[in-house]
């Protein structure tokens, strides 16, 4: 009956990931996924409606502060996009000789170091899909068909989460730590070698999968950028995202290097330790300051009609204000009913049957620990938020661990706190990118179409190429489970007998009695 009862309330995830695995749209699925766990959750759990809706609504909640972030993100992309902050990385990326093979490289590394810098992954995501979905656009203009524009996408969305996982001011980093109580600096201390590996292997696969995939190795010449998007596409841009225009005019036409500098500022604040919000709105406020000597943006406008402004002060006001609307428009409302969903989820006790299992399979610590970071990845598919993974799987694993585990001293099991923590980050932030009906992925397709509308993405397309985070969550489990972390400066767990089960030594006792 039990084994019944756990299944059941897996059900709603089953619904989601088919609905989604279909090819329906999550701000459908994810409605339909919330009304089967309310009604799962009032068969095995006996909850009210209310009970439902307090649950969702708490969850959604904890998004808040990322939902608005999101919409600021949707606004310096088309601000970076229209103002040269965009053309003048991708000139100065031409005048290097970049070429399609080595795109995904350069957007992985440049997003890894942005990430750590802003301490958000979304940030980052918005602030460098225009400058390299456009860049290896023009580098392949055949980037659809040969699988480039795939392989930077995924390289720049995989890089975008290596400093949510390892910043200092990335709040996933923050609240995972401070839900293990350990310090946010030891964490990165204790993981900073095996981050950077992942960072380095991640590298080098993107460049082989260049070569393997056979794609142009030549650089070219900003000259020609026009000439390489066809006039249907250019009139589709015309109509859905004239900012892009903006964008392939002033790498053809050059832009003041300067322009950069917004970009730099956003990175330079946030090393500083300013929120993401003031990172971001600095963005957006130099890029038009900047813009007025550039000559990309003006004071004044030059259309006369106030209904229909497009240039000065007013005019970016406007694509500002159009920029929240496109985010509200799908992927904010999208967002809170996946997060909706996950605090029915999580209402139920979806993971209890888990936890308890867990337990009983667990012959050592090591295969404890190792389901530790199982229990988060399946949280955060279940769930389909890295946040609320975080919140909802991060005491289970800490009471599993303080329950189950004894060591010979403290620092002992404060390492173990310290896995606790960095799974339930790593399997949070990675994790996502592998989850097709995650939100991270809505939000990632949502800002590619926003910046990139000659290809319909999807949320699949995020996890073809993203060795990133294949490398990061399957090397965090199988290093753990082995004893391999060893081989890692500061990365090892303690050897047994120093860290034991609970439960090996009252078996042991009961023998010698």
């Amino acid at each position: 009956m039990k084994f019944l009862k756990a299944t059941v309330k897996f059900v709603p995830v089953v619904i989601l990931a088919g609905l989604m695995i279909a090819g329906q749209d999550a701000l459908l699925a994810a409605p339909i996924a919330a009304v089967a766990a309310v009604i799962i959750a009032k068969v095995t759990e006996g909850l009210n409606f209310k009970d439902c809706i307090d649950a969702a609504t708490k969850s959604v909640s904890n998004i808040t502060v990322a939902l608005f972030i999101l919409m600021f993100a949707y606004a310096m992309a088309s601000a970076f996009m229209s103002t040269g902050v965009g053309a003048s990385v991708v000139n100065i990326a031409l005048s290097l000789g970049i070429s399609a093979k080595t795109t995904a490289v350069v957007g992985l590394v440049v997003t890894a170091i942005l990430s750590v810098a802003t301490g958000t992954s979304w940030g980052t995501f918005a602030a460098c899909a225009p400058i390299f979905l456009w860049l290896v656009h023009i580098v392949d203009p055949n980037c659809i068909d040969t699988g480039s524009l795939l392989l930077t996408t995924c390289a720049i969305a995989g890089g975008a989460c290596f400093g949510d996982n390892i910043g200092l001011i990335s709040d996933t980093t923050i609240v995972s730590s401070g839900i293990q109580g350990v310090e946010v600096v030891d964490r990165i201390r204790t993981q900073g070698v095996w981050s950077v590996m992942c960072l380095v292997l991640a590298a080098i696969a993107f460049f082989v999968a260049g070569i393997v995939m056979g794609l142009p190795g030549e650089s070219v010449a900003a000259s020609g950028v026009m000439d390489s998007v066809p006039q249907s596409a250019m009139d589709y841009l015309a109509q859905e995202k004239p900012e892009a225009i903006d964008l392939l005019n002033q790498v053809q036409n050059g832009v003041a290097l300067y322009m950069i500098i917004p970009l730099i500022l956003v990175i330079g604040l946030a090393i500083s330790g300013v929120s993401t919000f003031a990172c971001i709105g600095s963005g957006i406020v130099s890029a038009y300051v900047l813009g007025l000597f550039a000559g990309t943006t003006s004071l004044y406008p030059i259309l006369s009609s106030a209904e229909d402004v497009t240039t000065g002060l007013q005019g970016y006001l406007n694509m500002c204000m159009a920029g929240f609307a496109d985010a509200g428009s799908w992927v904010v409302v999208m967002m809170m009913w996946v997060a909706a969903f996950g605090g029915i989820m999580g209402k139920m006790k979806a993971f209890e049957p888990l936890s308890n299992f867990i337990v009983k399979i667990s012959h050592n610590v090591r295969q404890l620990m190792t389901c530790n970071g199982i229990l988060c990845l399946a949280g955060n598919a279940i769930l389909s938020d890295e946040m609320a993974q975080i919140v909802t799987v991060g005491p289970i694993i800490k009471e599993i661990t303080a329950e189950n585990v004894e060591a010979e001293t403290e620092e002992d099991m404060y390492k173990l706190k310290l896995r606790n923590a960095t799974f339930g980050d790593a399997m949070g932030v990675f994790g996502s990118q592998l989850i097709p009906w995650h939100v991270y992925l809505g939000f990632y397709v949502g800002i590619a179409i926003n910046v990139y509308p000659l290809y319909e993405f999807a949320n699949t397309d995020f996890i073809k190429f993203n060795f990133m985070a294949m490398i990061a969550v399957l090397s965090m489990l199988i290093l753990t489970f082995t004893g391999a972390d060893r081989l890692i400066p500061l990365f090892g767990l303690p050897k047994e007998p120093k860290v034991r089960l609970k439960k090996k030594t009252r078996g042991e006792a009961e023998d010698i009695a």
